[in-house]
């Protein structure tokens, strides 16, 4: 298939909100996903020629959210954050009791690959498989990256943990 910049643009126009959610739930901001999905869509223009069928440009977008996010987790200065003034101490952190900012702080605080998993088999609802493809590796890893989130999900959330089904994770921010 040759390069179709009308046929890009309108997979663009028609999948970017679903994938800029899934861009935000990697990453947790809202400029940094803007960043994520257009990296990702780069990437995706580049590899369209490629692509042998445009159903596929989604699941090939999704991957390279995916791996762009575990990369940028990767690096050093991901957790550095300039601030005014230092603070005496650090604050533990606040959380909401509305279910989402609760189920939301706990997933922040997962590894890159931990939360790639969760996020994509709970939030965008995809099969293991789906997942697999998406993260680029097994489908084991993907049930024992979910089973270890589901596991510090839980500690991180405490007594209260028990109280949430597993579909509860699905819940959208």
């Amino acid at each position: 298939m040759a390069r179709d910049a009308g046929a890009f643009a309108e997979f663009v126009a028609a999948r970017s909100g679903a994938l800029h959610r899934t861009a935000y739930l990697m990453v947790g901001e809202h400029a940094l996903a803007q960043d994520l999905l257009q990296e990702a869509l780069t990437k995706t223009y580049v590899a369209w020629p490629r692509l042998r069928e445009v159903t596929n440009a989604e699941a090939y977008t999704r991957r390279a959210i995916t791996t762009t996010a575990i990369s940028w987790r990767r690096r050093k200065s991901w957790h550095e954050q300039p601030h005014d003034e230092l603070p005496d101490r650090i604050a533990a952190p606040q959380v909401d009791t509305d279910t989402r900012a609760w189920v939301w702080a706990a997933l922040q605080q997962l590894p890159p690959r931990q939360r790639a998993a969760v996020v994509l088999r709970y939030y965008e609802d995809l099969t293991e498989a789906q997942t697999a493809a998406a993260m680029g590796c097994a489908v084991g890893t993907v049930k024992s990256q979910v089973a270890q989130a589901i596991k510090k999900l839980r500690e991180h959330l405490g007594r209260d943990a028990d109280l949430l089904p597993l579909d509860e994770l699905a819940v959208t921010r």
